[in-house]
């Protein structure tokens, strides 16, 4: 058994759609970003490469390649859980948070939890994914930008 932490944050921006675990968020404002800034993904993918010690999300999708320039997170995943099954590993399950004062998250978790679990071929018990507000601390709290952080449970392949 492995165990990956990972974590993301992006500035909130006008003119862009929030995106937060490959479902669209009502906002005023989106994720500002080279790709669709998706933080939730963006964690559940750093947390599944640490698990694997297979680098981060950076190193397998760099900000200065152009070919990312406003790739669809889900996409990104998808490629990601190539990565560690080829390292010979498979995931047991995701536990995730997002941090964020606003919008109101949680009519949209079943959604996220569910596009998750179909790119990842997991059931969606294997998934959780929760929200929290800062209470108005911090950059979230202040409304500038959306935290998420992801643990992830992996184990060997059968053989």
């Amino acid at each position: 058994m492995r165990i990956g932490l990972g974590y993301d944050a992006h500035r909130l921006a006008a003119g862009r759609k929030l995106v937060l675990g490959g479902v669209t968020v009502p906002h005023e404002k989106g994720l500002h970003g080279h790709s669709d800034a998706d933080v939730l993904v963006h964690a559940i993918c750093d947390a599944l490469l640490g698990a694997a010690a297979a680098g981060d999300i950076g190193t397998h999708f760099p900000d200065s390649d152009p070919a990312f320039k406003g790739i669809y997170s889900i996409d990104l995943l998808a490629r990601t859980q190539r990565i560690i099954k080829g390292k010979g590993y498979r995931i047991i399950n995701l536990d995730a948070t997002i941090i964020a004062q606003a919008p109101r998250l949680s009519p949209y978790i079943n959604d996220m939890v569910a596009k998750v679990a179909e790119t990842l071929n997991l059931v969606a018990g294997c998934i959780n994914i929760k929200a929290t507000t800062t209470e108005g601390l911090g950059f979230e709290g202040r409304k500038d930008g959306i935290a998420a952080m992801c643990v992830a449970l992996l184990d060997e392949l059968s053989p």
